[in-house]
């Protein structure tokens, strides 16, 4: 099934197909008199929009001072990312990424002309980078992770690996991927940490309040769950179902679809309430609040005295740093070996990784009756957020010196 006919079905995959349409037109609409240097990020979505935020904060201080000021292109591969902050402040053009053919990406590149170009995290576009690189236009690469057993290191991965080679400079979180990179004769690898930290951090200080949220919690226990999938939701669903103390709990999850929604007010015993059709004058009388918006759930995790982040069940875990940085005890699922934040936190009995309802609500248990534990957990993760801080600051730092001197930046 294409994605043409799942758009019938689907509002992600329309709001996909309909942002590519006539992508051309509408690009050249948007350059064609432009006299201003393009600094291009791109996102693949919303997460990876957000881990690259400080940095383009930066990078757009820095800008201003300049002679030639840049103009800044994001684009984006999911609706999640674009339709969520198309209207940022920081981005003076949002576009969805077309689709990845060599003649796309000449056409993209000949009618944008970047000076400079800024890759978040990973969603590895093969033409549209070999298009970038044989123009020799600076590139950088940044929040990046690596492992063994990604394509770029199997035998088959060697274009994939050049590619790699032919970025300007690489900054990955951790010195495992420098010293993976390395093995395969990387020399343009920096490790400088996760711009993640940072972007949590700032969030925190610029935290405001929501006062729907603060009325449904009054003076109880608030657990939020965010980014949740079915394999989560098949050990939440029991444990609320079985927990005898009060409790108001916020589900927000990852994919908004109405069969998900339609699913919990089936299963939950305690009837969900949906955000969206909340009764302002009833709202301390709800136990269980369905948080069917995107852009929210970082904020709501302020108000956490437990969080669970979903993803750890095969899709891949969603960013524990949110609730961390406000600190949360943090539960998740049992696959997270990859994300180096959670086998830390776990390693410093920050957050704690479960599989069944039955080991949730026994680990649960254990903060929810003991308040001078369950903060020491928090302070756990608060420190460890603080300990990390800076990755931003060492990225733009190399990235100024390099701008400075491939393309001859005056002030």
């Amino acid at each position: 099934m294409n994605l043409f006919i799942v758009s019938f079905f689907n509002k992600k995959a329309s709001l996909w197909i309909k942002g590519r349409k006539n992508w051309e037109k509408n690009l050249k609409q948007k350059f064609e008199h432009n006299t201003q240097p393009v600094w291009w990020f791109h996102a693949s979505s919303l997460g990876e929009y957000e881990q690259g935020r400080p940095l383009l904060q930066q990078l757009k201080q820095y800008g201003k001072k300049l002679k030639q000021k840049p103009i800044f292109l994001v684009t984006f591969f999911s609706p999640s990312g674009f339709e969520v902050r198309k209207n940022d402040e920081l981005i003076d053009v949002a576009f969805y990424l077309p689709l990845d053919t060599p003649n796309n990406a000449k056409v993209f590149l000949d009618i944008v002309q970047p000076q400079a170009v800024f890759w978040v995290r990973y969603d590895f576009w093969f033409h549209f980078l070999v298009e970038i690189q044989k123009r020799k236009i600076p590139s950088i690469l940044f929040s990046a992770l690596f492992r063994p057993e990604q394509y770029f290191f199997k035998a088959y991965g060697i274009a994939f690996r050049q590619i790699l080679k032919n970025f300007t400079e690489i900054f990955v979180q951790e010195d495992e991927s420098v010293e993976l990179l390395e093995k395969f004769g990387f020399y343009n690898v920096e490790s400088v940490g996760d711009t993640r930290f940072d972007r949590v951090t700032e969030t925190a200080q610029n935290k405001y309040t929501i006062p729907n949220i603060e009325r449904f919690k009054g003076q109880e226990k608030l657990f939020v769950i965010g980014s949740c999938w079915q394999g989560d939701l098949d050990i939440l669903v029991p444990f609320i179902n079985d927990f005898k103390h009060p409790l108001k709990i916020v589900i927000a999850p990852h994919e908004i679809h109405e069969s998900t929604l339609l699913y919990l007010e089936k299963e939950l015993i305690t009837k969900p309430v949906r955000y969206s059709k909340m009764d302002l004058n009833a709202l301390q009388h709800e136990k269980i609040i369905l948080l069917d918006n995107v852009g929210m759930l970082a904020m709501v995790y302020q108000y956490a005295d437990f969080a669970y982040v979903g993803g750890a069940f095969g899709e891949g875990l969603h960013n524990i740093l949110e609730p961390a940085t406000f600190g949360t005890p943090i539960f998740f699922g049992e696959d997270y070996e990859d994300f180096p934040e959670a086998v830390d936190l776990v390693e410093d009995m920050g957050a704690f990784s479960v599989k069944t309802a039955k080991e949730l609500d026994v680990v649960f248990d254990r903060f929810y009756l003991d308040e001078q534990k369950r903060q020491e957990v928090g302070k756990i993760c608060k420190k460890y957020v603080e300990k990390h801080l800076g990755g931003t600051q060492k990225i733009f730092n190399a990235v100024k010196k390099l701008l400075e001197k491939k393309i001859k930046i005056k002030n």
